[in-house]
């Protein structure tokens, strides 16, 4: 018979099952990938804010990726690498503190989907109306996507972990590498069944809308491109509609694997293994992708490295 104890404050991690041949070299591959994470995200962000020349709408609403890929892998990764180092027994975590993983959690996933939205937003404006372009896309409505991107994130997780914390726990053990809604609720030994709903309406909704919207803007901007002669504008449009493409297929890509592989338990550390790839792969792409693309970075980049030879 199952031993339970109700509603403890203190929770156990089941983290990543590591060999121990194997513990120090994948420790120092996510920590590696943390460090690169940071400063790319970091910089690209410190870059876009003191260069004016990058203040521009689109690069504007790419720090909000960056801002969001800078939480999620803060509040998990760090973590994660602690808990590499010690045994499964002494993998601990407050209740308080899971709760608040699990909502930042469930708000990078959230936010990763509403900020490329209104980064499509901003590139059908850009391309299907560009003399109304600056008009559209003013420092207000700058403010009106951003915030409108993370409020909605944020209510949504907010009902979200607020379904799930209301449940009385009788379990201790997270099966998961970090904390998460689903590790959450699934502590309960009562009927989850508004939580099922919720989180799947909730699930189709967002994907829904975030999937609608890419399709929709994408056609309207290949429908003028195809009717359209003028060759710097189509060239315009598959630059900077690529590079926002790539970045929304890695993140479809990696989110549907972690979805796919919750239906087969037998797969669970290959589970574990992609949640956390999901943070780390499209955090470490974004940067580098948007980088590679932007004449502006290139050319703050290019100068900047110049005049260090120079002082040198």
């Amino acid at each position: 018979m199952e031993n339970y104890t109700y509603n403890s404050l203190t929770l156990q991690l089941e983290g990543l099952k590591v060999t121990k041949n194997f513990k120090y070299p994948v420790f120092f591959l996510f920590f590696i990938s943390y460090i690169v994470m940071m400063i790319m995200n970091v910089g690209i962000s410190v870059l876009i804010f003191t260069d004016k020349n990058l203040h521009q709408p689109m690069y504007l609403l790419f720090c909000n990726l960056s801002v969001s890929d800078i939480i999620g892998c803060t509040h998990i990764l760090p973590r994660l690498l602690s808990d590499m180092l010690h045994p499964p027994s002494e993998r601990l975590i407050s209740y308080y503190e899971c709760v608040v993983q699990a909502f930042t959690t469930q708000l990078f996933g959230t936010t990763s989907h509403t900020v490329l939205m209104i980064m499509a937003f901003d590139r059908y404006v850009a391309i299907c109306n560009p003399l109304r372009y600056s008009a559209i896309m003013t420092n207000k409505m700058l403010i009106k996507l951003t915030v409108s991107a993370w409020g909605v994130a944020f209510v949504l997780v907010g009902i979200l972990l607020g379904l799930t914390i209301r449940l009385n726990r009788c379990r201790t053990l997270i099966t998961n590498p970090f904390c998460d809604n689903a590790s959450l609720f699934k502590l309960s030994c009562e009927s989850v069944f508004i939580n099922n709903v919720y989180g799947l309406t909730f699930t189709v909704v967002l994907l829904t809308s975030s999937i609608g919207s890419i399709v929709l803007t994408y056609t309207k901007i290949t429908v003028v491109c195809l009717t359209s002669k003028n060759k710097s504008l189509n060239s315009k449009a598959l630059k900077t509609c690529s590079t926002h493409l790539v970045v929304y297929l890695i993140m479809i890509f990696s989110g549907s694997t972690i979805i796919t592989l919750h239906r087969f338990p037998q797969y669970s550390d290959y589970r574990k293994l992609s949640a956390i790839l999901f943070v780390i792969v499209p955090g470490s792409l974004n940067p580098i992708i948007y980088g590679i693309q932007s004449k502006e970075i290139q050319r703050f980049l290019f100068e900047m490295f110049r005049s260090k030879k120079c002082l040198k």
